[in-house]
């Protein structure tokens, strides 16, 4: 099943290998479904042009600190908000609220599927699906921990 190089890999905290490709397979066929369910249910296109990219505007968190940035960023990517927006959905009888949660998930499994996870307070490039876009330099590295 495993190869050596991915047992190597194991210890780093977070997925690699084939574990990874399938979290991203996964993250990809919620994010079909949710597209799929969103039209079955009767939603319009221009809603889901307006809304996908929505939850990006938690990005402005980071403006306060890595922190804050994370923690916000985490709230509006995880599939919570989007539960809780479907439950009450429900109980209402609105049915945008559904609209909106499955926008919100399909948003979240796009990043997913694209390899961006959860946040860590670290920094932006660091999820749980492992570190995104290039390491910095050793230079920018030393830089960035203030002792330049």
């Amino acid at each position: 099943m495993n190869n050596n190089a991915e047992l190597e890999q194991s210890d780093r905290g977070y997925p690699t290998g084939m574990v990874l490709w399938l979290l991203r397979a996964e993250a990809l066929a919620v994010f079909a479904a949710s597209i799929s369910l969103f039209f079955f249910l009767g939603g319009e296109f221009w809603v889901l042009a307006v809304l996908f990219f929505a939850p990006d505007l938690s990005f402005v968190g980071y403006v306060v600190g890595k922190k804050a940035g994370a923690a916000l960023y985490n709230a509006v990517h995880s599939y919570a908000l989007p539960a809780v927006l479907a439950i009450a959905g429900v109980l209402t009888g609105l049915t945008i609220l559904w609209h909106v949660a499955l926008i919100f998930v399909a948003h979240a499994a796009f990043d997913r599927s694209l390899g961006y996870g959860l946040k860590y307070a670290a920094g932006f490039r660091h999820t749980h699906l492992g570190p995104i876009g290039n390491p910095p330099s050793a230079a920018a590295a030393f830089a960035q921990q203030g002792d330049v």
